[in-house]
């Protein structure tokens, strides 16, 4: 059994429609993707009323494609916020999508107790939410700010033991986790993988470059993923949104056939 699905950000196309997207993923027969911007926007809500009208209209054109929503991202900063009300305007469209999770972002710096605490009851509150409404998807939260230290990654899924990560492999990674000590300490939370490669160039930052050309053990990271037995999508975030010096999302999903292939039979 394959331990994970291909999939994409996105981020890499925001100029694209999700029609666009669509046929960009049938043309490298991927059939997931996580929306993050749309139509040239982050504000996801109102590119998908733009294109569909309302979420019944989503729900027709995912099912005349073989395309998967894995998820929808929101800009919400779990440590930021007192509740969850802002994600409110997404669940219509992430029922109608049939998406899995809702991403939110850590957010936040260095945590106290209190912080974590604070962090723990929202979760639970949603639970309890999601649990009265029926909500078929759930949030999973991404290693992006405070999280990508390993340490407060483990405090948390310790003091919330049900809550569903979204790990940035190459976040925690370029912070000096290496991806064995990450997985063999919170895997039962991993629930999403973003994957992208980097090296260091002559000004001694770090610089994204075409999945391969970098020094990112995915090796590594795939021989960890084959041994699970839960699907979990390993997503390609190619940061083109935010970096638009990067060549097109299509170059990236070209380079990444044989990076995030590596070992699969």
């Amino acid at each position: 059994m394959s331990a994970f699905d291909y999939c994409f950000s996105t981020l890499g196309c925001s100029e694209m429609s999700l029609h666009e997207v669509a046929d960009l993923a049938d043309r490298h027969d991927i059939a997931a993707v996580e929306l993050r911007t749309l139509s040239g926007t982050i504000d996801l809500i109102s590119a998908l009323a733009a294109e569909f009208e309302n979420p019944a209209g989503l729900a027709a054109f995912l099912a005349g494609r073989n395309l998967r929503i894995a998820a929808l991202n929101t800009s919400i900063k779990l440590f930021e916020s007192t509740d969850l009300a802002a994600i409110e305007p997404f669940i219509p469209w992430a029922e109608a999508a049939g998406a899995a999770h809702l991403r939110i972002f850590d957010g936040g710096k260095q945590l106290g107790a209190d912080d974590m605490k604070r962090a723990a009851d929202i979760i639970d509150d949603w639970q309890a939410t999601r649990q009265s409404s029926g909500f078929d998807f759930d949030l999973m939260i991404e290693t992006h700010n405070t999280l990508t230290d390993v340490e407060q990654l483990v405090a948390l899924v310790e003091l919330v033991p049900t809550a569903q990560i979204l790990w940035d492999t190459h976040h925690t990674w370029s912070r000096g986790a290496d991806p064995t000590s990450v997985w063999d300490r919170i895997a039962r939370n991993i629930v999403h993988l973003h994957v992208k490669d980097s090296t260091v160039d002559g000004d001694g930052r770090r610089h994204y470059v075409l999945p391969g050309d970098g020094d990112f053990p995915m090796a590594e990271l795939i021989s960890l993923l084959r041994q699970n037995e839960r699907h979990i999508p390993l997503s390609l975030e190619w940061e083109r949104h935010w970096h638009p010096e990067l060549p097109p999302l299509e170059d990236a999903l070209i380079a990444a056939r044989n990076w995030w292939r590596q070992g699969v039979s």
